[in-house]
């Protein structure tokens, strides 16, 4: 069992950071996963205890989101958005690709335990299409031969660097990060000209939104 005493207090942490300490299930069972690799039954049996739920309550949110998984997953998590846009623009064919590569299809890991694919439904980053996320960073206008170098260096131990700035780190560290607890990426980019074009383009027809009548 890997929850230690620091697991623990963190985890109390987080509860008496929300005027509700059950708003803090969501963040502590991104801690859980950070420290074991899913959400184990000791993870589940954390969280209620410190919340003051049941583990049935808990089990019941953790299995209702697909970011928190309930076997072991690879160091690095790998997601291809396949839905219509990012499908059309490439999407479809980097799935194949790296599924064929790594011998993996959706949410399973390779057999080295390095990379667990998924295939995503939408990265909301549909600007950007087709998307990538490796560590649930963004890679964005994606390409099979850049997906294919990114996830080269990754199994040589090198440095990938997102486009939109962090350097890909494991998903436990991400999880983590989920968690709440910084990271020291608050300032990387998010934002370009080409998430901006429809905000600039209505600023330059001088349209604006309606009042509240509220």
């Amino acid at each position: 069992m890997s929850l230690t005493e620091t697991t623990w207090d963190e985890a109390r942490e987080l509860a008496e950071r929300y005027p509700q300490s059950r708003s803090a299930l969501l963040p502590m069972l991104h801690l859980v996963q950070s420290v074991e690799g899913s959400v184990t039954s000791d993870g589940i049996a954390l969280c209620a205890d410190v919340l003051d739920l049941t583990t049935a309550e808990v089990a019941a949110v953790a299995t209702f989101y697909t970011m928190y998984k309930r076997h072991n997953t690879g160091k690095h998590h790998v997601g291809v958005c396949t839905n219509t846009l990012c499908g059309l623009l490439g999407g479809d064919a980097i799935w194949k690709a790296v599924s064929e590569d790594l011998g993996a299809g959706h949410d399973e890991t390779t057999a080295d335990g390095l990379f667990s694919l998924e295939r995503i439904e939408c990265q909301a980053a549909c600007t950007h299409a087709p998307v990538v996320t490796i560590d649930w960073e963004f890679f964005d206008d994606s390409t099979v031969e850049g997906v294919r170098a990114a996830l080269k260096k990754l199994k040589k131990g090198e440095d990938v660097q997102s486009t939109r700035g962090p350097v890909v780190r494991g998903i436990n560290a991400t999880e983590r990060q989920l968690a709440g607890f910084d990271d020291g990426e608050v300032h990387a980019s998010a934002i370009d000209d080409k998430m901006l074009a429809g905000l600039n383009a209505a600023k330059a027809l001088g349209q604006t939104l309606p009042k509240s009548e509220v």
